[in-house]
């Protein structure tokens, strides 16, 4: 089994940055890619930013410029630096964790930006 464990979120002003971490553990190499979704209440879920195991990186059009997402060295742990963030970020972000045929999710942060 697989698990996503998440940390960071919280509460901040728009403008301010927050970062949210997450790592793989178990049999974690069944995990090839990694990213951040995200779902506001009452909204469907969204992509945030996801990496592939060879690096390839995709945002979700309402973060780019302004999200990043890096992997450390043994591809495990995942790192989103949220910058300039708006009221309109305000959602649970979940981390994800994507193989073959398999995915897995963590239980979900808060990130709350007030205005």
């Amino acid at each position: 089994q697989v698990q996503m464990e998440e940390s960071g979120g919280g509460w901040v002003q728009e403008g301010e940055s927050l970062s949210l971490t997450c790592t793989a553990t178990g049999s974690k190499y069944r995990i090839n890619d990694m990213g951040w979704y995200r779902q506001a209440p009452g909204k469907q879920r969204e992509l945030v930013a996801s990496i592939t195991i060879g690096g390839r990186i995709e945002y979700g059009e309402a973060v780019k410029g302004r999200f990043t997402i890096t992997r450390d060295h043994y591809g495990h742990t995942v790192y989103l630096q949220m910058n300039s963030l708006k009221s309109e970020d305000t959602a649970v972000y979940y981390c994800g964790g994507w193989g073959k045929g398999e995915d897995y999710w963590g239980q979900g942060t808060q990130v709350t930006v007030s205005s």
